[in-house]
């Protein structure tokens, strides 16, 4: 792989969520990322998490299996993983036994709800986790239960985000001192560092806990979506005064309206008679009237039509990997360039191969296969469909 990570060497422990995507996120700008699946021949689908990785199976739960994984992370710069608090202690490959074996490895830890305190080994996912910090309470039509926003904000934007900022900062911090450390992100942690400026706006009596009370969750006229004549949706994000002039000239919006748009007390009435507004024309005949205007106004566009707007085709925001339309690596360097991504590997592909670059030899590939710990190399190869 070629990108300004390029030398990075990270191996990621097979999981879900976060996990994977730091993976990516990092193997996407050209860090060596190795995936040990938990079990030899592991039965998972090829995931776009896992594109531009490497895959290894061995079986963690086999005797000596953890000699193993410390023989190869003393090689590594950076080890990623994502179970429940004690996992890889029980394993044998927790932070203490890694860190001994390579004093400058960087251990990188994703949960919801961190290494320690009441909740650490209870289950949850990021709606749970959400729910936890008071966000998903902001969230929502008003009278309404508060909406899951996907999994993007906590999963992601709390989880892989702040682990990936975590592991950057702690390798920074080695290019210093020498030594590693270990990296504990907590989805929860990461949300409420996000989430702070709504915090301070409270202290200050410019935000309400009722939803669609306040200008950036749907309250104020001027900042949420309207559904249009033809079933569609426009976004209207049009908060400062000049975008906001604009908006009501090619919108066609009352100049008694526009006079008392910060009055919250008249914003339910101001939405209505927005909604009547916008509900007169086709969602593409709206976008055509606000077509380079600054008055923050776009269409709602389904997942396909994002792909093929000639903003993201001019940016060559997509790429097609085995079939599959994918993300090109971001961000951007105007040196470094990435490569193309390549197709992710099914389960154990790279078995062999990668324990061979980390100089494991022919006879003791033939141990760790008779001992259970690596699977036969017709398991570890599987044929590409």
């Amino acid at each position: 792989m070629s990108g300004p990570l390029e030398g990075l060497k990270v191996i990621e422990m097979a999981g879900l969520g976060p996990c994977p995507l730091a993976g990516q996120l990092l193997a996407d700008l050209g860090a060596d990322v190795t995936v040990i699946e938990r079990a030899p021949g592991a039965d998972r689908p090829a995931d776009i998490n896992n594109r531009n990785k490497r895959s290894v199976a061995i079986n963690l739960k086999a005797p000596g299996a953890s000699d193993l994984v410390l023989e190869l992370i003393a090689q590594a710069d950076v080890l990623m993983e994502g179970f429940r608090p004690g996992v890889m202690e029980r394993l044998g490959i927790g932070p203490d036994e890694c860190l001994a074996r390579n004093p400058g490895l960087v251990y990188g830890r994703v949960t919801g709800w961190g290494q320690e305190g009441p909740l650490a080994s209870t289950a949850g996912h990021d709606l749970n986790y959400l729910a936890q910090t008071g966000m998903l309470y902001m969230m929502g039509n008003a009278g309404q239960p508060p909406s899951p926003p996907l999994n993007l904000v906590a999963d992601y934007g709390g989880g892989t985000m702040f682990l990936i900022f975590g592991i950057f900062a702690a390798l920074w911090e080695r290019s210093r001192s020498g030594k590693g450390q270990v990296v504990d992100a907590a989805m929860i942690d990461g949300v409420t560092a996000i989430s702070g400026i709504f915090g301070a706006l409270k202290a200050q009596g410019q935000w309400s806990d009722h939803r669609e009370s306040n200008m950036l969750d749907g309250g104020a006229p001027y900042y949420r979506t309207y559904e249009t004549s033809d079933g569609g949706f426009v976004a209207v994000g049009a908060i400062e005064p000049q975008f906001f002039a604009e908006l009501v000239k090619k919108a066609g919006i009352p100049a008694e309206l526009a006079a008392i748009r910060d009055d919250s007390s008249t914003w339910p009435a101001q939405r209505a008679a927005y909604a009547e507004i916008f509900a007169r024309r086709t969602r593409d005949e709206w976008a055509q009237i606000f077509e380079g205007s600054d008055a923050c106004v776009v269409p709602v566009l389904t997942p396909a039509e994002a792909v093929n707007h000639p903003h993201s085709v001019a940016r060559e925001m997509h790429v097609r990997v085995a079939d599959t339309v994918q993300a090109v690596p971001a961000p951007r360097f105007s040196r470094s360039r990435p490569g193309a991504p390549r197709s992710p590997s099914p389960a154990g592909t790279d078995t062999y191969s990668f324990l061979e670059d980390y100089g494991i030899g022919s006879e003791r590939l033939s141990e760790l296969v008779s001992r259970g710990i690596v699977p036969d190399k017709c398991c570890s190869q599987p044929e590409q469909q």
